[in-house]
């Protein structure tokens, strides 16, 4: 019950027609150059909570050891 390769055909002319070859190609570079964007934050993100994770929690700037936790 999925799409065949003839719709998927007259849907790709479809948009070919709306929006051009050349709209086309730049909303690629602005997708692929998000993407790209979105897994750099991703990764800077995961390195900054495995340095956090190292050197104990940070509340308002301040970092406090475990054991200054506990008391």
């Amino acid at each position: 019950m999925g799409i065949s390769i003839w719709q998927l055909l007259i849907i790709l002319v479809i948009v070919i027609l709306l929006f051009g070859t050349k709209r086309l190609k730049g909303l690629g570079g602005d997708l692929g150059a998000a993407i790209k964007s979105f897994r750099t934050a991703i990764k800077d993100g995961e390195e900054d909570a495995k340095i956090d994770a190292k050197e104990g929690e940070t509340i308002d700037g301040e970092v406090t050891s475990k054991e200054h936790q506990k008391r």
